[in-house]
C-alpha cells in the first residue's frame, strides 16, 4: 500500500516570493515532514502511576517543556499530556516504516497501561511543516497571537495560525527551525496560508 502524504499535491520544490537577488541562505526553507511517529500519551486524573522513562527521555509535566535526542522527542501540550515523535520512520519507505511504529507502540504500550493512559497513534492524522531561517518566527507571528519572541529551543505550545489550530516545536536555533502540526484536513489551507506569509521574505520548498 502507497502512503500519500498530507501535502503531496501542493508542496512543490523551487523557489518562491522575494527570492530574486538574495543568497539561497537568506530564505526561509520550508519541508514536509514525512513518516513522523506521533503518539499522543495522556495520563488520567486518576492516575497515581509514576511516569517511566521512554527512550532515554523523561516526561516532564512543565509548561512548554520538550525532551529530546536524535531521533526522539516528547513535547509537553497540557498537564500530564504529552506528544512523542519519533523519526525512527526515516527508514523509509514500506515495511520498515511500519515495523517501526509497531515496535515503539508495543514498547509503549508495555511501559504505560490502559488503565492508567490514553495512548493514540496520531501519525497518520497529522499534517507537519518545517520552517527553518532567520524570519521563521516573523512569518508565524502574522497568523498567531502568540509572542514567538519568547519561543526558545526544546520549547512547545498551542495555539491557532489564522484560525487553524496548530501545535508548534521548536527544533533548533541560529538559524530558526520550527515544526508545526495541525491536523492532516487542515494541512492544505495552513500550507497556503504560511507560504502565503513568506512571500515577503522569499522562501525555498525542498
Amino acid at each position: 500500500m502507497t502512503v500519500i502524504s498530507a501535502l503531496n499535491n501542493i508542496h512543490i520544490k523551487g523557489s518562491y516570493g522575494d527570492y530574486k537577488d538574495k543568497n539561497s541562505n537568506d530564505l526561509i526553507k520550508i519541508t514536509e515532514k514525512k513518516n513522523l511517529i506521533i503518539v499522543q500519551i495522556v495520563q488520567y486524573k486518576t492516575s497515581s502511576s509514576k511516569l517511566v522513562n521512554l527512550d532515554g527521555l523523561s516526561f516532564n509535566d512543565k509548561a512548554l517543556n520538550v525532551s529530546s535526542n536524535d531521533e526522539t522527542r516528547i513535547l509537553w501540550t497540557a498537564p500530564k499530556s504529552w506528544i512523542l515523535t519519533s523519526t525512527k520512520t526515516n527508514l523509509e519507505p514500506g515495511f520498515l516504516v511500519e515495523r517501526t511504529r509497531k515496535n515503539l507502540l508495543k514498547d509503549i504500550n508495555k511501559n504505560f497501561n490502559n488503565s492508567d493512559y490514553a495512548i493514540t497513534d496520531l501519525s497518520h492524522s497529522r499534517a507537519i511543516i518545517e520552517l527553518e531561517g532567520k524570519e521563521v518566527k516573523e512569518v508565524l507571528k502574522k497568523g498567531s497571537p502568540f509572542n514567538f519572541n519568547e519561543l526558545k529551543k526544546n520549547n512547545s505550545l498551542n495555539t491557532v495560525f489564522n484560525g487553524m489550530a496548530i501545535t508548534v516545536d521548536m527544533i533548533n536555533s541560529n538559524p530558526d527551525k520550527i515544526r508545526i502540526f495541525t491536523l492532516r484536513s487542515f494541512g492544505e489551507s495552513l500550507y497556503h496560508s504560511i507560504t502565503d506569509a513568506c512571500l515577503e521574505f522569499g522562501y525555498e520548498c525542498i
